[in-house]
This record gives C-alpha cells, sequence and structure tokens, in this order.
C-alpha cells in the first residue's frame, strides 16, 4: 500500500487532542490509503458514496452531547429566570430563550409579531424568526404526525391546512402561532472532549401575536424553551432522530451572576441519587413521601402529598420560587420558627414570615429534607428563604416557599434547584440531583458508535460558552434599571405552559404580588 509521511506540526496538533505525552509520540506519522490502489485507479463515486454513508451513520449513532450557555439568575431582585441561546433557522439567527421543564413547546417571537417586546431590560437583543430569510424553513401542515400528536396533547391545533399553537395563560397572557420546521444549530461535545458544531431539523413555534404580561420588556426574552417529555418537545425531537440521547441535564449556578450548565446528555457525578418519575404524567412529578426539618418529620398525612390531577410535587425550572402543599405549608413554617426560636427574631413583612437574625443564615437555620420514593433532596436554608434587606449589623430573611389556597401542590422551582446537578433521565423515566458548586466542570455520560459509554469533560467547553455569553452580554447584577422597577408591579416574563399559579418573581410572602395562574394542572392543559 502506499504511504506518506505527516508533517510534524500536524502531528502536535493530533498530540494535542489526543492528550498524549510527546515522550511516547513519534515525530512522523504513517497514513494509509483507505482505498487500495489497484493499478492507480480511483475508487468509484459509489464505493465513496458508500463509505460516507457508513461514516454518517456512525456519527448518528455516537449520541455526542448537546451543549447550550446558560445565563440569568434565581434572584428575583435581579432576573428571576434562567435562559439560554438557541440558533434557528439557515443563516442561523440567534434566539434567548427561557429554560422552562414545565412544559414542552420551544417558540420564539416571529416577524411581524403583534404585540412582542422589541427589546428587553436584561442584556440580551430580541429578534423575531423571519421564515422567507431561512433557506431551509416549512411549514408544518395539519396531516404532520407531529401535529397530529399535538393535537392530542393540546399542543397543537388546526383551522386550516398549517399547524397552529394557542397557549392562554392564567393572568389573561397568550401567545398564538404557527409550527415551522427548520434546522437547530448547536454546539456538540465529542466523546473526546472536543467541541464541534452540529444541527438538525426540529419543529418549533412561530408566535405572531402575544398579549398581555409577555408583551411587557422588563424581562423580555425571544421565547420560551419546553424541555417537558411529550413529542413536540426538542429531546424529545433530537432523541427519535438519534441525535442525542433521551435524557438532559442541567446545573444552575445560585451566585449573584448566575448563569450555569444545561446539556443534553448525563451529568455524571457520584453523589447523585435518583428518584423514579410518576408514570403517565405530563410534567416531571416525582413521589414525595414526607418532609422533614432538622430531624423532625413534619405530622403531614402521606396523601398530602400524593399525585393527582390536582395535586402531587413537580420538577420545574420555569417557576422561580417555590410552592408547598396548602395542608403541609404552615407545619412546615412552625418547624421552621420553632427551630430558631432562640437566635432569629420573627418579623412580618406585609404578611410574610421572615426573621431578623445577626450570624450567618447557615448557622442559624436548620436544613430541611424532602423524602423522596428512593431518595432524599437537602435543601440548605439558602434554598428555602430569600434575603431580603440588611438593617446595619442584621439580615433580613424570609420564606421563599409559598403556598397555593385550595391546592396541595408542591412546585420545586429555581430557588431550589440552584447549585444542584439535576439529571432528567427520560429513557429511564427517573429524575437524579446532587448538591454541586454550578461554577466547577462537569463529566457527561455519551453513547460511543461501539455501543459503549465514554465520558467527556465539559470545563473547556463550558468556560468557552461563558466567555462567549460574558462578549455578547454583561453578567447579571443587581443593576441600577431593577432598582428602578416598582416591585409590587413588577412581573417577570415567565408566565409559561401549563403551570398553575405561576406567580410574580417576587413572592407574595415578600409582601408583593401573587398571581394565580390557573391551567394546566388543574385543567390538564392550557386553554386553546
Amino acid at each position: 500500500m502506499a504511504a506518506r509521511e505527516l508533517p510534524l506540526a500536524a502531528a502536535v496538533m493530533i498530540l494535542c487532542m489526543a492528550g498524549t505525552s510527546a515522550a511516547f509520540f513519534p515525530a512522523r506519522l504513517t497514513l494509509e490509503r483507505a482505498f487500495p490502489v489497484k493499478g492507480h485507479r480511483s475508487p468509484e463515486l459509489k464505493e465513496l458514496l458508500e463509505r460516507d454513508r457508513m461514516r454518517h451513520g456512525r456519527m448518528l449513532q455516537s449520541k455526542d452531547v448537546v451543549d447550550f450557555p446558560v445565563e440569568g439568575s434565581y434572584d428575583p431582585f435581579t432576573v428571576g429566570l434562567y435562559y439560554t441561546k438557541v440558533q434557528l433557522g439557515n443563516p442561523p439567527t440567534d434566539f434567548y430563550v427561557q429554560i422552562d421543564t414545565g412544559s414542552d413547546v420551544l417558540w420564539v417571537n416571529c416577524n411581524s409579531c403583534r404585540g412582542c417586546p422589541g427589546k428587553s431590560g436584561l442584556p440580551i437583543p430580541v429578534n423575531e424568526f423571519d421564515t422567507s430569510s431561512s433557506t431551509s424553513a416549512s411549514t408544518v401542515s395539519c396531516s404532520d404526525q407531529l401535529c397530529s400528536q399535538g393535537i392530542l396533547l393540546s399542543d397543537s391545533t388546526c383551522s386550516g391546512s398549517t399547524c397552529d399553537f394557542s397557549f392562554q395563560y392564567g393572568d389573561g397572557s397568550s401567545a398564538s402561532g404557527y409550527y415551522v420546521s427548520d434546522k437547530m444549530h448547536f454546539d456538540t461535545i465529542q466523546g473526546n472532549s472536543q467541541a464541534a458544531n452540529s444541527s438538525a431539523s426540529v419543529v418549533f413555534g412561530c408566535s405572531t401575536t402575544v398579549t398581555g404580561e409577555l408583551t411587557k420588556s422588563e424581562r423580555a426574552v425571544s421565547g420560551i424553551f419546553g424541555f417537558g417529555q411529550q413529542s413536540l418537545s426538542v429531546i424529545s425531537q433530537l432523541a427519535s432522530q438519534g441525535a442525542t440521547p433521551k435524557v438532559f441535564s442541567h446545573c444552575l449556578k445560585g451566585d449573584a451572576h448566575g448563569g450555569g450548565i444545561l446539556v443534553l446528555g448525563e451529568i455524571v457525578e457520584p453523589n447523585i441519587v435518583f428518584s423514579p418519575l410518576v408514570p403517565s404524567q405530563p410534567h416531571y412529578n416525582l413521589n414525595l413521601q414526607s418532609i422533614s426539618v432538622g430531624r423532625q418529620k413534619l405530622s403531614v398525612p402521606s396523601s398530602v402529598y400524593s399525585t393527582s390531577s390536582t395535586q402531587g410535587t413537580i420538577i420545574d425550572s420555569g417557576t422561580t420560587l417555590a410552592y408547598l402543599a396548602e395542608q403541609a405549608y404552615d407545619p412546615f413554617v412552625s418547624a421552621i420558627s420553632n427551630s430558631v426560636a432562640q437566635t432569629a427574631q420573627p418579623v412580618s413583612e406585609q404578611g410574610s414570615q421572615c426573621y431578623l437574625i445577626t450570624s450567618s443564615v447557615t448557622d442559624v437555620f436548620p436544613q430541611v429534607s424532602f423524602n423522596f420514593e428512593g431518595a432524599t433532596m437537602t435543601l440548605g436554608p439558602r434554598d428555602y428563604l430569600l434575603q431580603q434587606d440588611s438593617i446595619g449589623g442584621a439580615e433580613v430573611w424570609c420564606m421563599g416557599f409559598s403556598k397555593i389556597s385550595g391546592q396541595d401542590i408542591t412546585i420545586l422551582g429555581d430557588l431550589v434547584l440552584k447549585d444542584k446537578i439535576i439529571v432528567y433521565d427520560l429513557a429511564n423515566q427517573r429524575i437524579g440531583w446532587a448538591n454541586y458548586d454550578c461554577s466547577m466542570s462537569v463529566n457527561v455520560s455519551t453513547t460511543t458508535n461501539t455501543g459503549t459509554n465514554e465520558y467527556v469533560n465539559a470545563e473547556f467547553f463550558r468556560r468557552d460558552t461563558c466567555r462567549l455569553a460574558e462578549m455578547e452580554t454583561q453578567p447579571i447584577h443587581r443593576a441600577a434599571h431593577v432598582k428602578e422597577l416598582e416591585l409590587n408591579h413588577f412581573i417577570p416574563q415567565r408566565l409559561l405552559s401549563r403551570l398553575t399559579f405561576r406567580i410574580s418573581s417576587i413572592a407574595s410572602y415578600m409582601g408583593l404580588v401573587i398571581m394565580p395562574m390557573i391551567n394546566y394542572y388543574t385543567q390538564k392543559r392550557p386553554v386553546t
């Protein structure tokens, strides 16, 4: 066979990619032709096509990890939501959309959208998708299989030949439009921990009209990225194409700068524990069995935590704070108050339960345990309290959990989910978690083309995407424009599909606004 030598510079580049010591690596490499030279005959076109077909098949089976940059914060005094950037169309356009595990559909503002805000108080552009500017865009017809499945789940409607959507939210806001199919461009981390660009065709919503609070610009984003498990969700679409594994993970930073990690893949960490999802539920419901404050279990009947159409425990990144079943809320607050009776002074702030302390909050308040089927989630004080003010050398901390009047629904939002690895393993119908410093790198499991599992480290790639995000936007701080807002009128751009009692980023127990958003949990679907 014919052979040729590789220049030293190329060998060094490969050496760096492989992470191999130069002391054990030859200065020159020998490359062999993929096709034997038979009388110098060039390979026939069909041979080349067959080789490419096989290679593309191996690429498809590899299920590389998809990485999305994360910005935003759980802090209701600054942002009150986490968002990511998606690239859609050909050529690609950037859209900053809220990360929401409480809904299924990815939708973005479309061109000539009525009511869509043209700018945001967040340091991000607000773009609109233009189907005529993308060479690969096409509308989705009512005969499309995804549209038919969406109709059964109330994610889509059909008034003619085009597949449409119309979501009504509990505060009177709405978003409506039609579905399109186009390319989504994303960054992948391959089995050798190297970053690469990739794309796939996905169906997403193109919003032509928004009303109500969705028209406000204070916290405007370009749409909502639903990470539910129904057929129209991007995670389900990509998994069905074999492009990604049927699992995704996030690690949301809880510090002042916010941000974090979001991958379509499984973050692997030794301390992760798993609890099975409740079967046949449209949301990420877990079987909560009891709650303990310190070492004392609350005296609450287990039936309060059971799952039905009107109650249950839901993991939802689209909710800023957290909500506790009504029958469990008062015993929970009483247990907290009793445990700090000697070290914290209870104060009332417009009806909310607050505490005045002169020591570190982590030294004063107890840990709280949510005991799920097969696993326990441990919350520190910063996972259930919010700092409202500082008075001299003292701090005022208020309860970050609220209750929903007349409802035994527990919703664990960003206040609880931050500073934790959360794994949504849809293939095995379970959710896992572990306390973690989300400013650190993570290891992500990926399936290779041989069917075995390898692990890639997202540190370099995460730093790269964070650096890109810093170039495009400034880190989130308690900015001047936030302080200028009338807090009692502050309602964030988080009024998402299929969630009951979505509220403003400032909780009612902070003495501000509670917004009863009655839809999916009690009505099965948003009004269409």
